[in-house]
């Protein structure tokens, strides 16, 4: 059991990292885009860092679960890459359809993986309402100072 729950951990951690890292090359990038997303006009921009976020969400999720379908592969766990993939993936979303289970020697890992993924979902989720809330702010920022400037 503690095996299981230091390895999670650790899953967890480098799933974290992986998304915590990745943050910080989003904020690069539209640091970089900066005066390109203030100028007019704003509506196709704001559509553009939607677009860009999620994809980025979907990646970040996508490294997650490969991360434990790696891990499941590397201890044995499951045979095939499909079945550790899939049950990652499963676990990760929290569907938990129970078509492929863990061996009673490893399902507490069937629940950090769980707990993972409902992390990640939620620091994602915040970060890409906050991106969005942040552009649209200094977007409106922006046209009310040249609105006073002229």
């Amino acid at each position: 059991m503690v095996t299981q729950i230091a390895l999670g951990s650790g899953l967890m951690l480098i799933s974290i990292l992986i998304a915590a890292l990745s943050a910080l090359a989003m904020e690069w990038l539209f640091s970089r885009a900066h005066d390109w997303m203030l100028r007019e006009p704003h509506g196709p921009k704001l559509m553009a860092v939607v677009l860009l976020a999620a994809l980025w969400v979907l990646v970040i999720m996508t490294a997650g679960v490969w991360v434990w379908a790696v891990a499941y592969l590397w201890l044995g766990i499951f045979p095939t890459v499909e079945e550790a993939v899939y049950f990652s993936l499963v676990s990760f979303t929290t569907l938990g359809y129970g078509d492929v289970l863990l061996p009673q020697e490893w399902r507490i890992l069937g629940g950090l993986a769980a707990a993972n993924g409902l992390l990640n979902i939620g620091l994602l989720t915040a970060l890409l309402v906050e991106a969005l809330r942040h552009t649209r702010l200094e977007q409106v920022q922006h046209r009310r100072s040249r609105k006073t400037v002229d």
